[in-house]
């Protein structure tokens, strides 16, 4: 063993005396790039806008004026369609439910047009590139909620009814 020992010296002091260029550790140029998705900019704020907010109110009027239009009718609707029942086509009572089943369709598309007049705002705002109205938001979602209710409540009494050959 004792003569390697003067060999492996040899061989280590030999070794440290080589001029190798090793690569660096440290992390590279590459590899410190971020290529995550930057944060979005927070919302901007909400800045007021009171002749939206007239024309808000002023469909909101509109839609109870409508929603009270199509509740009266419902009144006559469920009277008539009850009364029909399984009366046979084009007789006078089955003729009756479908005149107050087309007024009630008439009540539904005056919420529906008011429903088109506010999203229409919201598409105008879009198209500006302005931010979300909260307000116009929560009135399009309101009318939205009346015009399906009042479509579940055609769709239910339309069943009552005989169909039409």
């Amino acid at each position: 063993m004792k003569p390697l020992l003067p060999l492996a010296a040899l061989a280590l002091l030999l070794g440290a005396c080589a001029e190798h260029e090793y690569p660096s550790l440290l992390p590279r140029a590459g590899e410190r790039l971020d290529f995550r998705e930057p944060a979005p900019p927070p919302p901007a704020p909400v800045v007021v806008d009171p002749e939206l907010d007239s024309r808000i109110a002023a469909a909101r009027d509109s839609l109870k004026q409508a929603g009270e239009a199509f509740d009266n009718a419902v009144i006559r609707a469920e009277r008539l369609t009850r009364a029909a029942g399984n009366a046979p086509v084009g007789s006078d009572a089955w003729l009756d439910a479908q005149t107050a089943m087309a007024d009630l369709d008439s009540a539904h598309a005056r919420q529906v047009d008011v429903l088109t007049d506010l999203e229409q705002f919201a598409s105008d705002r879009a198209l500006a590139l302005a931010p979300a109205y909260p307000a116009l938001e929560q009135a399009i979602t309101q009318a939205q909620q009346a015009a399906d209710a009042s479509m579940a409540r055609i769709t239910m009494l339309q069943r009552r009814l005989s169909p039409a050959g």
